[in-house]
């Protein structure tokens, strides 16, 4: 078995202390010297320092100082030895993995960024995996760092109001950006950095009071949740109608995902442009069913009738499986 070099750091110094403790025994069995004047032989025996010896010793206690020496020398070498290979290896290590991340980071293109890994960010990388949705995290806290490792995510480790950080995980590039610090503040702060960098963007906020909800809106959020205030709405829902909570949470929520909701929107080039939706065919040719149509006026038509006709730049939410909401996609922007 291949030891890892923290693990024959430690393995090394247990035996420099056990070889301490046995030359200090040693020493008082021999030559009857107290214990302390037997650990300070010891010491200075396996550190090799060339100071007298602290009584004369006798012809047992000289062969035993030889053994000492042959023995301890050794072991004092392998633990300086395994003390830097394990601190070459954690820098060379981090490093490794630091230029891995940069280099990750470097090659995404559209993709979010999500700023703070607690439990809501967490959960937010987690459906980002699922869907197969390119991201990146950046996160301060140290205690997050070993996991954010372990599962690979890209990642940068850095204050996410920070100008450098942001483009550290390419803003500028960026599809959107999810920020769901631990206060209102640094979501406000991370709000305000990121729309200045890339105005571009589209940007949700987690707001923990509802009164800094307009703040963030104002701060260049296009999205605030409040957490506390969806939650309770949703678990209203739970009781009042369970069979809707139940459906949402097969198309939102679990983990091996049947049915999603998706926009999708509607180019000049689509088939379904200038088209009332029976005409369309988008049922039978996708799979998909239209739940509602947001004008590019922004007006929301939930439930649209069959008559309604689908315009250049008007949003569709939709539900159906994966497979169907990409071909719903692919007609809706008239790729080929």
């Amino acid at each position: 078995m291949v030891l890892s070099p923290f693990r024959r750091l430690r393995l090394a110094l247990l035996s420099l202390l056990a070889l301490v403790a046995l030359g200090t025994i040693g020493y008082r069995a021999i030559e009857g010297w107290s214990t302390l004047d037997a650990l300070y032989m010891t010491v200075i025996t396996l550190a090799t320092v060339g100071y007298r010896e602290v009584h004369t010793l006798n012809t047992a206690g000289k062969v035993f100082t030889i053994v000492l020496i042959a023995f301890g020398v050794s072991i004092v070498f392998w633990a300086v030895a395994s003390l830097f290979e394990a601190v070459v290896s954690e820098q060379l290590w981090h490093t490794l993995l630091r230029r891995r991340m940069e280099n990750q980071i470097s090659k995404l293109r559209e993709h979010y960024i999500v700023c703070g890994y607690g439990r809501m960010g967490q959960e937010i990388v987690r459906v980002f995996r699922q869907l197969k949705v390119p991201h990146a995290v950046i996160e301060i806290n140290p205690a997050q760092l070993p996991t954010l490792e372990a599962q690979n995510i890209p990642h940068i480790v850095g204050d996410a109001s920070d100008d450098k950080v942001l483009l550290a995980a390419g803003i500028k590039r960026a599809k959107g950006l999810v920020t769901v610090a631990p206060n209102d503040e640094d979501n406000v702060f991370i709000t305000l950095t990121a729309r200045g960098l890339n105005p571009d963007l589209f940007i949700v906020a987690r707001s923990i009071l509802e009164e800094n909800e307009q703040k963030l809106k104002r701060a260049g959020a296009d999205r605030v949740t409040s957490p506390y205030i969806t939650g309770g709405r949703r678990m209203a829902f739970a009781a009042l109608r369970p069979h809707v909570v139940e459906f949402l949470d097969a198309t939102i929520h679990a983990d091996d995902v049947v049915f999603e909701l998706a926009d999708v929107s509607v180019r000049s080039s689509s088939p379904f442009a200038g088209k009332p939706i029976r005409e369309s065919q988008i049922r039978e040719s996708s799979g998909a069913t239209i739940l509602a149509v947001r004008a590019a006026d922004g007006t929301l038509n939930y439930n649209p009738r069959s008559d309604t006709v689908l315009r250049e730049g008007d949003v569709l939410i939709l539900v159906g499986t994966p497979a169907e909401l990409a071909t719903a996609e692919k007609l809706a922007s008239g790729t080929p």
